[in-house]
């Protein structure tokens, strides 16, 4: 046990993979006052439904501060909540924000269970982890056959900045390959969206203008005023109608992914 919490890999529950520990209490400022939360949220809730997922036993791998755990819980109530985190200090978040969930802390590139979960969500997790393929292949294990994974990711390599430098990023993903390494997995991928794909111009934009690790604002772009916040948020909005009726943009600052074990 580490913080009260069960600890499956406690050397790395303190320093994990470099990600500063400030970013937690930074992170848990930020995501409720930001429209990029909320609909990465929303878009989250309708892919599982769009897939006819409905958790018994649902897993949030990289749970942070709980903010998407919260949202998953509130809209299945009747289902048992996990959260796991490699640092136990996101998980002091979490714990706060989710009450009812069982968290603990491990390392996503290690198995831990077996047929335990029928729902794993991991959400912008995987581009940490160097050995993204063991971390894949751990979910695989801990699903129950014909499970759901949920995974979202920073999309495209030429968005690449001091951002992703920053946040520790190994990677961002072409839809291809995301697919691919799914697969290799042992999955079988059913839905793949890009979102953030009507505001793709402006994040080029903000990307290319993004100043050296040294000097910039880790989480810059997610401090706007509520002007700002509410025009983009319902940028969003419309991207997300567009989905829901169909839309499978080609391009997006983002990933949204769902593939079932076999």
């Amino acid at each position: 046990m580490i913080a009260g919490f069960p600890a499956f890999e406690p050397a790395l529950a303190e320093k994990g993979r470099g990600f500063p520990r400030d970013s937690f209490r930074l992170m848990a400022e930020v995501e409720a006052k930001s429209f990029w939360f909320r609909n990465r949220n929303r878009l989250i809730v309708w892919a599982l439904r769009h897939e006819n997922v409905e958790p018994a036993r649902l897993l949030e791998i990289g749970c942070g501060t709980g903010f998407v755990l919260r949202h998953l819980a509130s809209k299945w109530p009747q289902a048992e909540i996990f959260g796991s985190d490699v640092f136990t200090t996101g998980l002091g978040f979490a714990a706060s924000r989710v009450p009812r969930a069982s968290l603990f802390q491990m390392d996503a590139t290690k198995s831990v269970f077996d047929d335990a979960f029928d729902v794993i969500v991991a959400c912008d997790v995987i581009e940490h982890i160097g050995r993204d393929d063991l971390a894949l292949s751990t979910m695989h294990h801990a699903l129950r056959p014909s499970g759901a994974l949920l995974l979202t990711v920073p999309q495209h390599r030429h968005l690449w900045s001091s951002v992703d430098e920053h946040a520790k990023h190994e990677r961002r993903y072409e839809r291809g390959e995301l697919v691919g390494r799914v697969k290799e997995a042992g999955f079988r991928v059913t839905l793949v969206r890009s979102f953030m794909s009507l505001l793709y111009p402006v994040m080029r934009a903000s990307r290319k203008a993004t100043p050296p690790l040294e000097e910039m604002d880790p989480l810059g772009e997610f401090r706007m005023s509520r002007m700002t916040d509410s025009a983009l948020g319902a940028v969003s909005r419309i991207e997300e109608v567009l989905i829901r009726a169909g839309a499978n943009f080609l391009v997006g600052g983002s990933l949204l992914l769902v593939a079932r074990r076999d």
